[in-house]
């Protein structure tokens, strides 16, 4: 009697989660790139809140700029970057299906004080589930990361157009949306000036 060759075990792990750094934008009224901004330190501390926040896997969506993503992420190039945040947004959430994740969180590149805290407050409150969808608010005000469940990636993939992004998507499904209060932990405010 032989002994079976052993077969790795295939299965993902439970909960897995994708993180999205948004940072594909030229940043016209930025005056560069946001995925430079600071000599990187931006970028750094985005893929950081996703990965210390709860993040099994961090992508870095670039366009307008190519740069090598920051340690423990993995770049995904947005080809129409020009046509605005949809395509981008669209990039990420196909690329979260493809990983057949649980779920995907999706954070920008110019908030960069928003932290990991963050991303573990809106993972805890919405519980990592694949029918979730939740959104960072700061004093109420909406901002990022949102937290997309698989069961959300093509409605997301499906609505995104021009540089609206997921906002028509989330408003359509406003009664299932979670606002998860984070205005202790950040000001959560984008950047759009440098200094």
């Amino acid at each position: 009697m032989g002994i079976e060759p052993s077969v790795p075990d295939r299965r993902r792990e439970p909960g897995r989660l994708v993180g999205v750094v948004l940072a594909a934008g030229a940043g016209s009224r930025f005056g560069a790139p946001k995925i430079v901004a600071d000599d990187g330190d931006w970028l750094r501390r985005s893929v950081d809140a996703l990965a210390r926040g709860g993040c099994s896997e961090v992508f870095v969506a670039m366009g307008a700029r190519i740069v090598d993503p920051p340690d423990g992420a993995s770049a995904i190039i947005v080809p129409g970057w020009r046509s605005g945040l949809g395509d981008t947004v669209r990039v990420a959430a196909t690329s979260a299906r493809d990983a057949d994740a649980d779920g995907m969180v999706l954070h920008v590149v110019d908030t960069p004080d928003v932290g990991p805290d963050v991303t573990i407050r809106l993972l805890a409150a919405v519980g990592r589930r694949r029918d979730g969808i939740a959104r960072a608010v700061f004093d109420g005000r909406p901002g990022h990361p949102v937290y997309f469940g698989a069961d959300h990636l093509d409605g997301v993939i499906a609505t995104v157009t021009g540089d609206v992004g997921a906002q028509p998507y989330l408003a359509a499904h406003r009664a299932d949306l979670l606002l998860v209060e984070c205005g202790d932990l950040a000001t959560g405010r984008d950047r759009d000036t440098p200094g």
